[in-house]
């Protein structure tokens, strides 16, 4: 009995955050003069509708990614805050080798994917080297190369990656070929289909956990980030995994931006969507760095996200959601810290209960036989 209580104790810490994000929202809703049970309920009904579900299908891949860019290089020990600048990166790249070619459909939206990952990974792995080598923090470096992100991104995109042609005066990149986008892969009705690109999220969150949890580089990289002192004891060298780590996060993280780049925009602009870095550590603490619970922290903010659009119609103050989504955040590291205190508690109290092993019988020699 109490063995099975322990998983339920760790589903409970994010339902217990979402409810008392819920809680705290709707009292800030009643402070403000709105009805929080109105306000829920408009949310909800917008939110439910084909064209939204299919938006918060198409919302949540990204977010997702993001997310499982983050958890990886957790796993080791290290806060990629970097996965901004990462997938910025990427898809600057990605989007100026996807248009300077025209391949067969497959061929060309793989070519577009490889580049994005080669260019993430090598961005991130710059704090990775400066940590091993320098030791300076990972935080400071990735946070730092966000800014340089964007600064070189906008070097090269006004000197070197602009389209001319482009009779608007925006700055972007040429369009992508049509062989290089994702297809539409469900329609759920009018104006409501999800892109394929949904598929490449499905298998990158396959591949995290084969990777994380069964093979041998996974449990190198979870040892290293528990005890680095035991894994260099066990044969592993923290530093190089370290590197690794960063470069497979920031491969992840340059993926970040395809959703967008292959499914809806084709090419690179300074309107390029942002902020998906920071909201993929949401996801990833939502989760708990694990893929099932990154799907479903993602599918949360994303529906939030699309759900709030209705409420400036109805005079209600969307910014409401921000609120819930912070109060989300701040709750379940208070949860899920207390939950797993309850845990090692319980697993104590297991381990004291458990009988000791029976010692081994004494053979009875024969008399007159040798001791």
């Amino acid at each position: 009995m109490q063995r099975l209580t322990i998983p339920l104790l760790r589903l409970a810490a994010p339902v217990a955050a979402v409810l008392f994000a819920l809680t705290i929202s709707g009292l800030v809703l009643w402070l403000s003069g709105s009805d929080p049970f109105h306000a829920f309920k408009l949310m909800w009904d917008f939110g439910t509708t084909e064209q939204s579900i299919a938006s918060i299908v198409d919302r949540a891949v990204p977010l997702y990614l993001s997310g499982v860019a983050f958890a990886i290089a957790f796993k080791m020990g290290l806060f990629n805050i970097g996965v901004e600048g990462q997938y910025t990166v990427a898809a600057l790249m990605a989007a100026f080798v996807g248009a300077a070619v025209e391949l067969p459909p497959v061929l060309h939206v793989t070519l577009i994917l490889l580049v994005a990952m080669a260019s993430g990974m090598l961005w991130g792995a710059i704090p990775g080297v400066l940590k091993v080598t320098r030791g300076v923090h990972e935080v400071i470096t990735s946070i730092m190369l966000n800014n340089i992100a964007t600064f070189v991104v906008s070097y090269l995109l006004a000197n070197h990656f602009l389209d001319r042609s482009d009779e608007t005066l925006n700055l972007q990149t040429k369009k992508i070929a049509p062989s290089g986008w994702f297809p539409e892969l469900f329609d759920l009705g009018p104006n409501a289909t999800i892109n394929g690109i949904v598929l490449v999220a499905l298998v990158i969150g396959v591949s995290y956990y084969v990777l994380i949890w069964r093979t041998r580089f996974g449990y190198d990289l979870r040892a290293s980030g528990l005890n680095p002192l035991a894994a260099r004891a066990s044969g592993v060298a923290p530093g190089p995994m370290v590197v690794k780590g960063m470069m497979l996060s920031g491969a992840v993280a340059g993926l970040v931006g395809m959703p967008i780049l292959l499914g809806f925009s084709h090419n690179y602009g300074l309107d390029f969507g942002t902020g998906l870095g920071f909201a993929g550590i949401t996801v990833a603490l939502l989760g708990r760095n694990n893929p099932v619970g990154i799907a479903v922290g993602a599918l949360l903010l994303a529906f939030l996200d699309r759900s709030a659009q209705i409420l400036d119609l109805e005079d209600i103050p969307k910014e409401i959601v921000v609120i819930m989504e912070g109060v989300i955040v701040l709750s379940v590291v208070i949860a899920y810290e207390l939950v797993q205190r309850v845990i090692e508690r319980q697993q104590r109290r297991m381990i004291a209960e458990e009988p000791p092993p029976a010692a081994p019988a004494a053979t009875r020699q024969p008399l007159g036989a040798p001791a």
